[in-house]
């Protein structure tokens, strides 16, 4: 249960006064269902009024409050035309109030003929006259709540005014409960921030950086605190040591050298599994880097040891992929790999199932089937995840239940990640980094072009084909859309078989998982030339005969993701080319953004750049729809705050006696006012 004196922010919004179905419902659609998701709910500008007589205005486009005698109404001759009513202030200078719409019966009413009426909008000027169109406030002359010099401007939905909200807000307000503080004093003093209570306050009365970045750091703050209860919890746990004899690893024949960033990321993970305290580490290398290798050497090493292993994919695709590349790889080795994804079904099923059971499958590789309830293991002592971006921390820890003991964790994502967001998003792990490329691996020429060219660039495509080598054509959506002028993926296959014929192929997301594997098997085998896609090839797709990547509309993908669909060529021999079309007409930032792209194969410096440019949550997918991983710190905030807020929740832990001290009963409740779950599980004993 959370604790009671947090009750009053977590019920429903219903139980404000005002609130009835009609107002919940575009609160709903806001995502504010609870009294806290109100006042977390910050408004994104402020309105500024002046109170005005008309003589003395000097220009419109002010916001003004003024008090005017209703003189007359006057509807046009159609039903469409607006309703102008006229009014005079003080002095006898007119003023018009403009509606449009079906809003002339409700005006007629709140504007009576011969009635004084306090007015605020925006002035505008229509031919000669002054007016307000549909003015924001109206109240009767002497009202005991005045209308706001400031007012905040909130996200809003159909249904709910800024000002309506302001007022729900503020009965949230009133229920704000005493908290002690969770921050540590010194840096309160040094930030010269705010109590919580009074922050929260000043969000909704003032424009107050200070008040936001203080609210920013505690949910930066519960975050971080959560990952190292979560750490501390597995690290008071044990799993299997693992120590292997090299019966396996020295059998495998690779067509080349390991890198020296390979050899020291083998051997910081090996001294891991030679640990009883389970190893909990995250592996970012550039595409190509060769992560995959590293994978495997750690997977041999717990067959070696008479353990399994599990590599968790975040897709069918890349699950496959991985499947064939270490059958190939582990050739006339003795090692039982295999698959278990949704499509694994009766049979099928249930012998993967048996052998995992009963220890005759070394290494299974999966979706994530490989940890649903019904999969037992006998002896899993190591889980990797591949392209941890796309599963969160409580993923992370229902993998953790499933050896006997704690299995150790390899976590990789070929996105290179900022400090600043690897801390963030994967604070309660140890970090390795493969920042050297194998040799051999060809450096993809990047070139921008026109839309305009779109003609030559087919041409260019034709002459690819005829050599023998095959292409990519990414497209940002599956069909065309009225909403949208952005190229779609049938249409543009469509268009393109009328000049290649059978050569060109189709894959989106939209398609049966078989369906899309029985189409990129056959691209992989050369039977097909041309592959239009959506972004579903941007992981998991090996096709070393495709040396040529047009990604169309590329000025509407990010930085790291354009980095990943590059990476999908250059993966052979030959020389290999990425061609990314931009609009016609694109802005200065967007011609940066490609000429970055053009500029370096660097993932670590695109994705700094990714970073500030299109925020954490679009970058690495965290959360749906852009989310960032936190509902509340933008991510400069994050950069600015997070160093600060790692660094207090290990005094917390390591030297102000942790959930137990002084700070111990605040810091608790920041992590139920946050919801950060992993955080609170560990004080449930979860």
């Amino acid at each position: 249960m959370r604790p009671d004196i947090l009750n009053p922010l977590f019920a429903e919004v219903e139980t404000l006064k005002g609130v009835g179905p009609g107002i919940a419902r575009p609160l709903d659609r806001l995502g504010l269902k609870r009294v806290k998701d109100l006042l977390y709910h910050f408004p994104t500008s402020w309105t500024y009024r002046k109170a005005v007589r008309i003589a003395d205005v000097a220009d419109v486009g002010q916001n003004i409050i003024i008090t005017l005698e209703i003189v007359s109404h006057r509807a046009g001759g159609s039903a469409r035309s607006p309703l102008r009513i006229h009014g005079v202030d003080a002095d006898g200078n007119y003023l018009t109030l403009t509606f449009f719409g079906r809003t002339g019966s409700w005006a007629r009413k709140q504007l009576p003929i011969g009635e004084t009426r306090v007015i605020s909008g925006k002035l505008e000027r229509y031919g000669d006259e002054l007016q307000i169109v549909h003015p924001d406030h109206i109240a009767p002359a002497g009202d005991a709540r005045p209308v706001a010099l400031v007012e905040p401007v909130y996200p809003l939905s159909e249904g709910i005014t800024s000002s309506r909200l302001h007022g729900l807000v503020l009965q949230g307000l009133e229920r704000l409960p005493g908290l002690a503080e969770w921050i540590e004093p010194s840096l309160m003093a040094e930030r010269k921030w705010q109590s919580w209570n009074q922050s929260l306050s000043t969000v909704h009365h003032k424009d107050d950086q200070s008040a936001r970045d203080r609210l920013a750091y505690d949910e930066l703050f519960a975050n971080q605190l959560a990952m190292r209860l979560v750490r501390a919890s597995l690290d008071r746990r044990r799993g299997p040591p693992i120590s292997g004899d090299d019966r396996l690893v020295s059998l495998l024949k690779l067509p080349f050298a390991l890198t020296g960033a390979q050899r020291r990321v083998i051997g910081e993970i090996e001294g891991d599994l030679a640990q009883s305290r389970p190893m909990l580490r995250l592996l970012q290398g550039d595409v190509g880097s060769g992560k995959t290798m590293v994978a495997l050497h750690a997977l041999l090493r717990a067959v070696e040891a008479g353990k399994q292993g599990a590599l968790l994919a975040p897709t069918e695709i890349l699950a496959r992929q991985h499947l064939a590349n270490l059958q190939a790889s582990l050739a006339g080795l003795p090692v039982n790999v295999a698959i278990l994804t949704g499509r694994e079904k009766g049979r099928m099923r249930e012998s993967v199932l048996m052998g995992l059971a009963d220890g005759s499958i070394d290494i299974l590789v999966g979706t994530h089937a490989i940890f649903q309830e019904a999969v037992t293991y006998k002896a899993l002592a190591l889980a990797i995840i591949d392209e941890q971006h796309r599963f969160g921390v409580s993923q992370r820890l229902m993998l953790s239940r499933k050896g006997q003991g704690v299995p150790h964790l390899l976590v990789m994502t070929a996105t290179p990640i900022p400090r600043s967001l690897a801390l963030a998003c994967y604070g309660e792990m140890d970090v390795s980094a493969l920042d050297e490329m194998p040799p051999g691996r060809t450096p993809v020429e990047t070139r921008v072009m026109s839309e305009e060219r779109l003609p030559q660039l087919i041409d260019g495509v034709a002459r690819h084909l005829a050599n023998g080598r095959q292409a990519f054509w990414v497209c940002p959506l599956v069909e065309e859309s009225e909403r949208s002028e952005l190229a779609a993926a049938e249409q543009r296959a469509a268009m393109l078989k009328l000049r290649f014929g059978d050569q060109v192929a189709l894959v989106h997301g939209r398609m049966k998982g078989p369906e899309k594997d029985a189409v990129m098997e056959v691209f992989a085998a050369g039977k097909t030339r041309l592959l239009v896609a959506t972004t579903v090839i941007e992981v998991g797709v090996d096709v070393p005969n495709a040396s040529l990547m047009i990604v169309e509309a590329a000025d509407r993908f990010g930085l790291a993701q354009l980095h990943q669909l590059r990476g999908r060529v250059g993966r052979g021999s030959e020389k290999s080319s990425c061609i990314l079309v931009r609009s016609a007409q694109i802005s200065e930032t967007a011609r940066a953004r490609l000429a970055l792209m053009r500029d370096t194969n660097d993932g670590f410096r695109i994705a700094e750049e990714d970073l500030k440019l299109r925020g954490a949550g679009e970058m690495l997918g965290t959360r749906q729809s852009g989310d960032s991983p936190f509902r509340i710190a933008t991510d400069e905030q994050v950069r600015a705050l997070i160093g600060a807020a790692a660094a207090d929740a290990r005094l917390l832990i390591d030297r102000d006696g942790g959930l137990d001290g002084p700070r111990g009963a605040a810091a608790r409740l920041a992590l139920y006012l946050f919801e950060r779950d992993a955080g609170v599980a560990t004080l449930r004993g979860g």
